[in-house]
């Protein structure tokens, strides 16, 4: 019963170096993705009347800036991090 609303970040990556990179966020409520930014699109894009809404109030906002300084401030590091942790195991 009730409704659902999570954020999901996430880093596709398959090297370390930022250009192999991609930072999403998806925003979603109700068991479906509303709205989604994907630092290769390098904007929100809406999935639902309301994620289309609040896709162009982000883009024209100052929430946009902030998304595209994820991918080097939350991927870029942790994937360091992560990377070395994967190649001293293997």
């Amino acid at each position: 019963d009730g409704f659902l609303h999570a954020i999901v970040s996430r880093c596709v990556f398959n090297s370390t170096d930022l250009k192999d990179i991609e930072y999403i966020r998806s925003y979603i409520y109700d068991k479906l993705e509303i709205i989604r930014f994907s630092s290769s699109v390098g904007k929100f894009v809406g999935y639902t009347e309301l994620g289309v809404k609040n896709a162009e109030r982000f883009n024209s906002g100052p929430e946009l800036v902030g998304m595209k300084n994820e991918k080097e401030r939350f991927c870029k590091h942790n994937i360091d991090i992560w990377y070395q942790a994967a190649l001293t195991k293997s």
